[in-house]
């Protein structure tokens, strides 16, 4: 797998933060769910076409965080997304938040692929694990 990463520019706005102006927790994860799906695209993979053609979706099973530093109002975070181990039914990435290279948060993010009706584990399409397979 590579180890070079996709990454992902964030700014953080005002309804990313609480009161302090820090950014909310749960908000993190957003940012890496946007991360991961650019990523995604940048390899030609279309989460709308997978799941209307294939009836396949992408979920999150598990997720492992450490929140090292506060991101705050107005910074440029960057995103990084390095996919570190490719199953069949299940791809498992490493993530981290950065500002100016620094980390501010890092996660271990593994993705099951399921079936659009039943959500069952699906395995994920030969075309998509050749755009996948670094």
């Amino acid at each position: 797998m590579s180890d070079v990463g996709f990454c992902w520019p964030v700014r953080v706005y005002w309804e990313d933060t609480d009161a302090g102006g820090v950014v909310y927790y749960a908000n993190h994860l957003k940012f890496m769910e946007r991360a991961r799906s650019e990523w995604l695209r940048s390899l030609g993979v279309e989460q709308t076409v997978l799941s209307e053609q294939d009836g396949l979706v992408f979920v999150v099973r598990h997720i492992e965080v450490d929140y090292l530093k506060p991101a705050r109002f107005d910074d440029a975070l960057a995103v990084v997304c390095t996919l570190t181990e490719l199953n069949k039914a299940s791809l498992t990435m490493r993530q981290r938040i950065e500002r100016d290279g620094e980390p501010l948060l890092t996660a271990q993010v593994k993705i099951a692929c399921v079936s659009r009706d039943g959500f069952r584990p699906a395995k994920i399409p030969v075309h998509i694990q050749q755009r996948l397979g670094c």
